[in-house]
């Protein structure tokens, strides 16, 4: 049995990493979509987050490891996707920097042109990559989804919407779409407002 991260953002780092490429797989922005939707979700779940009219509110106390209640809390009302916007690129340095120092991964700094940071990023376990892996797939090819694990549901909803193709390449997306809605609909709103925001994201690249 392979032990893997406790966090639902930790461990969707690290299934957006391609073990085939060895790198990090998507774009820096979508995956900090992704991070904090996940971390969204986590909250929700657990019921430290809830829902009051259609928009993310203060639930049961308890642990808020990124900080994201204690922004809700001190904030106006606003949307789902306003919050997986929000900080969502700091969002991948913050996980980042968590999983490099509990030992899950190692990370090579250097600058492009001598001026711009990048991040190599190294999983210290592929086998770890693997089971975040099988746990996804299983949720969505596997058992009735009333009894997938709640983060393994999560995991699945997470990459459809974020497009994590490390996970869900775009023809199993298809394939499976109707599972992937019941899995998103286990796992809460976070999943479908950071669809909304890639989809706006879409449009305002085409206008």
């Amino acid at each position: 049995m392979v032990d893997v991260p406790e966090s639902l953002p930790a461990r969707m780092f690290l299934l957006a990493y391609d073990l085939r490429k060895q790198r990090m797989g998507g774009s820096g922005g979508r995956l900090g979509y992704v991070l904090r939707a996940a971390a969204l979700t986590e909250l929700y779940l657990d019921g430290r987050l809830v829902e009051e009219r259609r928009r993310p509110a203060p639930g049961t106390p308890g642990d808020d490891p990124y900080g994201v209640v204690g922004q809700i809390a001190s904030s106006r009302p606003r949307s789902w996707q306003y919050w997986v916007r929000k900080g969502n690129r700091r969002m991948v340095a913050t996980v980042r920097e968590e999983l490099e120092r509990d030992g899950w991964i190692r990370v090579r700094r250097t600058r492009v042109l001598g001026l711009f940071p990048v991040h190599r990023v190294t999983v210290r376990d592929p086998r770890v990559v693997k089971a975040l892996w099988g746990g996804a797939s299983s949720a969505l090819r596997g058992k009735p989804v009333a009894h997938v694990n709640s983060y393994d549901a999560a995991a699945v909803a997470l990459a459809a919407a974020g497009e994590l193709k490390t996970v869900l390449p775009s023809g199993d997306r298809r394939r499976h779409k109707r599972r992937i809605a019941e899995l998103t609909a286990r796992s809460g709103p976070a999943a479908p407002a950071m669809r909304k925001v890639i989809q706006a994201q879409y449009v305002a690249a085409s206008a």
